[in-house]
Formats: structure tokens, sequence, C-alpha cells
């Protein structure tokens, strides 16, 4: 514990000095990501309490979350604080309900619902709309939304539409359900979470004397994370503070990301404007992340569009040199999920503590590809932020259903037009909503097909692995790999959503599927859903502290078309790409190196890396090939063929008892027209195998001793083709 007020503000730079002392008027504290603003604001509460000009008991710090919460009333006693309030708004709230509402009401505050999906429910039942699980949710998040931004059922089709959000029902049906919902609260003398924000507040405007009691006891406010203010927040904020301007906020425009749940910057960006002589300082100098990493972060803004753009903080990193951030590119996504596995297995056995490293995605429904990935090969993990994939309730529900399917064969009604495995499984998932094209919009519907898709992507690679694979043996399949994640983790590698990934820090970071169509999502469809998108990639940057891996697959499953193209976020960042206007090209954030392609490092000695290619011309009559088949044997069809026939038919049946000895489909191996491009060329050097297109890194690591050794007539000795 400092020995006295001025040791309080050793060890703090230069702003963060000019935050602690700055304790008279509004302050405004813009502070980018690792940048200190904790240990600004609790030092600022610690200097003011210990120097006599605060009362412990009349400052009240507020933020979102209790872990939060938490955090911060431990600095707080540790800086010798003790007694300084730190709650989230909703507890603070609560705790003044509690207090107040005899003598505002009379009586005992009403019971909180623990759940309010039954309510919802019930309302549905009493308007006649049928909701299943998934709009139950949804329709739920739409009433939570109207709430916090003070939205009566009357007006919630009208605020939708002019907020540009997408309904999972028929907008005046979800006003009708909102209505009916608040009536049955009511009738059964109960209250919501959100109400205890809303009675606060109407209590607080409406009884005058109650409203300077709650004054007189908190004359001081601090609000961290304040870009994440709801209008509802705001106006309870407001009310507490009366005519005072004692209020410092801290926040960061480019770490919004929670619109979806009527959080806002506004409040922050306009704060200047409602307190013209507020002290503004900016915490830039960053201490989380290597010049690298914040090269990367500064570098995704610099191209960013909109308000919050406008402020946003230009980071500076305060760390020692680290190495550049990675790209890999991979051909599938379960290669994805394989190389980060195989990187992540590399790097604890070299001595990096599980708990360091995180894998980030965007959807929690990619969770599946690599929870199975890591458990193949040992690795402990933990998800965070959601549940298991085989926990999901619509999981266990399509298993079970997959189950009784199985048991009762060609007896089953559903598949009777169902000639293959996969067609069978999504006849069957069909029955639990799953559809051929996804829901409009995000929400709970969209995560449940999300959760069916990635059953129905597994089944269809279960029957190009295993041929003449049943339904029983998918079943049995799919409950192996449930009981293996089941297995309890200890310090494991963390799975993480983005959003779940807020506030949080590694060493170690692995942003995985940075490719269009989930970074930006699919249904960002207007320019400030896509800027948001852009900020919630620039979150999972800043969370690493020195290595960060960024990868993306071109098809999503093995032998898929390549039709996926890595996110435009990355455009002029990447080495080899470019800005999304053009302005000529980059190589990327450290300036030196190349895309990897296959899995990450695993390029064989004396093999340049890939990056982008000129186009592919026909090596015979030099035309420009555009057909995929065409750029493999980088010839047109009907150009004469200089092929080894002889070759092609070793390389074949080399390739038939590799894919037999792996379970997989021959083409999984290596596809007809690669072999031929293979015979053809007649490499006799890693390089020159390297440089056939379908020969990725992945591959040449993997099959490249024994191909070049068949190019060169030898014969495999026993168990030299084994993996």
């Amino acid at each position: 514990m400092p020995s006295g007020a001025d040791a309080v503000l050793e060890g703090l730079d230069p702003e963060q000095r000019e935050v602690a002392t700055a304790l008279h008027g509004p302050v405004c504290v813009l502070a980018g990501a690792g940048t200190g603003k904790t240990r600004a604001i609790t030092h600022r509460i610690a200097y003011g309490v210990r120097a006599g000009i605060l009362q412990p008991s009349s400052v009240l710090a507020v933020t979102f979350t209790n872990r939060a919460a938490g955090e911060m009333r431990g600095r707080l006693r540790q800086l010798g604080a003790s007694g300084v309030q730190a709650r989230t708004f909703h507890s603070a709230a609560l705790r003044q309900l509690q207090y107040f509402w005899p003598k505002a009401v009379g009586g005992s505050l009403p019971r909180i619902v623990d759940r309010k999906i039954q309510l919802v429910a019930d309302a549905a039942a009493a308007c006649r709309i049928r909701l299943d699980r998934g709009e139950l949710r949804d329709v739920t998040a739409e009433i939570e939304w109207s709430k916090v931004t003070q939205t009566v059922p009357a007006d919630y089709a009208a605020a939708a539409v002019k907020a540009g959000r997408e309904a999972p029902r028929n907008r005046a049906e979800i006003a009708q359900v909102y209505a009916a919902y608040e009536d049955i609260k009511r009738g059964r003398g109960v209250i919501d979470f959100e109400d205890v924000l809303l009675l606060t507040v109407a209590i607080l405007q409406d009884q005058h004397d109650i409203a300077e009691a709650v004054r007189a006891q908190y004359q001081h406010f601090v609000v961290d994370e304040y870009q994440d203010v709801s209008p509802l927040q705001q106006r309870l904020l407001e009310l507490w503070l009366g005519e005072r301007d004692s209020l410092c906020v801290v926040g960061d425009a480019s770490q919004t990301i929670y619109s979806f749940t009527g959080a806002t910057p506004d409040h922050l960006l306009d704060f200047r404007t409602r307190h013209p002589g507020a002290t503004v300082v900016k915490l830039v100098r960053d201490y989380r992340s290597t010049p690298q990493v914040v090269h990367l972060a500064n570098g995704l803004l610099g191209q960013a569009r909109g308000r919050a753009a406008d402020h946003r903080l230009e980071l500076i990193s305060q760390r020692a040199a680290g190495p550049e951030p990675g790209y890999a590119e991979y051909s599938d996504e379960p290669a994805e999920a394989e190389g980060a596995a195989r990187r992540i297995r590399d790097l604890i056995a070299s001595g990096t503590p599980a708990s360091e490293i995180a894998i980030l995605f965007r959807t929690n429904s990619q969770s599946e590809i690599y929870e199975q990935a890591l458990a193949d090969l040992a690795v402990p993990y933990q998800l965070r932020g959601a549940e298991r994939f085989f926990d999901r309730p619509e999981v266990k529900r399509a298993i079970h259903g997959l189950r009784g399917a199985a048991r009762f064969g060609g007896n089953d009604s559903l598949l009777d037009d169902a000639p293959d495995l996969p067609s069978q499984v999504r006849a069957v998932l069909s029955g639990d909503g799953w559809t051929h094209q996804p829901p409009a919009g995000s929400g709970a519907v969209r995560e449940r097909w999300e959760s069916l898709a990635a059953l129905a992507n597994l089944a269809q690679d279960f029957a190009a692995a295993k041929a003449g694979a049943t339904l029983g043996d998918l079943v049995a399949e799919l409950e192996e790999r449930a009981g293996a994640q089941h297995a309890p983790t200890v310090q494991g590698v963390t799975l993480a959503s983005l959003h779940s990934a807020k506030g949080l820090e590694w060493d170690v970071v692995f942003l995985v599927g940075v490719a269009e169509g989930m970074m930006p999502i699919s249904y960002a469809k207007t320019e400030e859903q896509v800027e948001e998108e852009r900020r919630l990639l620039y979150v999972g940057v800043t969370r690493a502290r020195e290595h960060l891996w960024v990868s993306w697959s071109q098809s999503r499953s093995p032998g898929g078309r390549p039709n996926r193209r890595p996110s435009r976020f990355l455009d002029g960042l990447r080495p080899g790409s470019v800005t999304a206007a053009g302005r000529g090209g980059t190589t990327g954030p450290g300036g030196s190196g190349g895309i990897e392609r296959g899995v990450p490092g695993s390029t064989a000695p004396g093999v340049p890396r890939r990056t982008n290619r000129t186009p592919a011309r026909c090596r015979v009559c030099g035309r420009t090939l555009s057909d995929a088949g065409e750029m493999k044997l980088m010839r047109c069809e009907d150009c004469p063929s200089d092929m080894d026939e002889g070759l092609y038919e070793r390389l074949r049946d080399w390739r038939a008892i590799q894919a037999r000895r792996s379970g997989q489909p021959d083409f999984c191996v290596f596809t007809d027209k690669t072999l031929m491009a293979i015979a053809e060329a007649g490499p006799s050097t890693p390089v020159e195998l390297a440089r056939i297109p379908g020969v990725r890194a992945r591959k040449l690591n993997r099959y490249g001793t024994d191909v070049l050794a068949i190019c060169a007539g030898q014969e495999l000795e026993s168990g030299e083709d084994e993996e």
C-alpha cells in the first residue's frame, strides 16, 4: 500500500498522472486498448481519497461486468481506498431500489424474474403467436433492446426500422408480444432485469426528496467503458448527478461492439459538447502489445469510416519489438483448424502456458471444428462465453433425432427421398428447423441455424471420408466426439468469440476464419454494421500481447470450391495485398514476408512461401488460363500433353494406398489433375514440386518425399509411405 497520496502517483506515465490529479469538474478519458485505463482511474480515486479531497463513501464507480467491478474494488483496497463503491449499473440501481421502495411505493420490492423467456412464451401464447425456442430468445432480445432504449410497445416497430434492426418476426407481432409481456408481469407482480433501471429512473424523476438523498450520498462518479452506455443507463447517470458535474468517464469509441444491445458511443463522443469545460485526456501509450501488433491495430482503424473512426486513437507501443503478425491461408476449414492446433501444440511443448493462448472466432458455431482439432492432439482447452458445441440444446436434439432415424432405418418417412448420408442428415435436421438458406439477421435463430448447419457440413465431410457410411456410423462418430470433448480441462487454451474476448488478453492469439462472409459477417449490410465488424476485429487484434496469427480458408471442406477471399479489412495490411481503393501494394505491417499456405511454419526447407500469383498461362500456347483444372495442368485441355503415363499410374496406385490408410477419399490426397501435372512436370526437387498448383505446403510436407521418390523411379521401401 502506498505510504501517502503522492506515493499513489508513482509509476504513472504523464497522461495517467494527468488523469489521476484531475479531481474537479467533468473529466473525459479517451483510453485506447492496453493503455492502462483501469490503473489510471483507480489511482485517480485513490489519490483523491488519500489526499482528503474525496470521501470514500461519496464515490460511486460503475462499470459493466461483475468481474470488472471486482477487479476495481481489489485495486482500490491495495491503494488504500477501501470504502469506495465499485458496482455495475444494475447492482448500484438495485441497492437503491431495495432501500427506497418501501418509502416510494410501499411494501417489498417485487420479485425479479431469473429468466424472462417463459414470460415471453406466455405472452406470445396469449397473443396466439407461435414462437419456437430460437424465436423466443430473439423476441426476448428485442424486448430487452426496447427497454434499454426507452422504447414503449407502441413505438417498437418504428424504432426498430429507424435503428436498422433485423426483426426475427413481423414487427407488429413483436410489439403485440411486448405489450402482453408487460401486462403479464404487472398481473403477476414481478419485474425483470431492465425494470431495475427503469423503476430507479422513475423514482428519481418523480420523487425529488429521494433523488436528493441519493445525491447527498454519492457526490463523485466514475464510469468505465462509457462507449457501451445505453440511453437508459445514461438517463440514470444524469439523475444521479443532478446539476453537478463531478463526473469522470472513460472509454474508446473504437471498441464499441455492442450496438445490437442498445450501446452507443454517442454519449462519449458528445461529452465535450454537453460539458464544454471538461478536461480531456488521451491515453495512447500501449503497454500490452508489441509494436508489430499495435501497427496492425492502427492500420485497421486507419481504413475505418464513420463517426467513431473520426475519433480514433493512434496507439504507441511501449514494449520491445516482437515477431510480425503471421498470416496463413488454408485450403479448407479442417486444415485451418488443424494448422492452429498443431502450432499451439508446438508452443505448449516449447514452454508457452496453455492458459496464455487463445483462439478467437466470429461466431460460437465455429468452435466445434477447433474443439475437435485440439482434442485430436490432446491439447486441453476451455470454451468461454458459450456452451460447448455438443452441449447446445439444438445439437443435442438434432443428435437425438439422428439416432432415432438411424434406429428406424428405411422405415423412417423422412428418409424416403434421401439417397445418401448427407441428404438423410439434412432431411432429419429440417425437422428441427434447418433450411438450405440461412435466416435473415443475427440472434438466437441464426445461431441455432449455424449449429445445425455445422452438423450438416460435418455429415458431408464424414461421408466423403468414409465411403458407404450409414446414419448409424455418423451417430457413433458424433457420440464419440461429444464424449471426448466432455473431459474436464484445467489451464487450457481459451476458445472464445470475439465479443466474449472483450476485456481479456493473452500472450498468443489466433484470429481464425478472417474471410469475407464471416468477417465482416454476411448479414452486416449497412456501412454502420460493417464498421462495427471492423471494430470487432480490432478488439481481437488488441487482445494479443506478443504473438498474433491471422488465418482464413479458401473453402469450407476438403475438395470444395476455393471461392473464399481474405477479409476486406486486411486489404493493404497483409503481405502482398492492396488497399480497397487500389492505391498501390504493401508488404504488410512488418514490411516483409509473405502469406503462408497450409500449416503455418510448415514450408519445407528451401521452398519459398507463395505470395499472390500472376495470371496463369498455358505453357504450350501461352493463352491465359481461367479453368481450375487447366490451371493445375498449366496448359489448355486441348494442347498436347507430354505426361509420363507410367509415372501417372504409379502415382495413382500410391495415392490409393495413402487414402485407404487415412480413411479419406482419393482426391483428399491429390486430385487427378494434380497427379497429371506432377506426371507431366516430373519434378526432382521440393522447389519444383512446390511450383505445381495443388501441392501446397501441408501436402508438400506430408507427401513430398514419397512423390519425389516415385518421380525418380525409386521403389518405396516397406513402411516408407506410412504417415
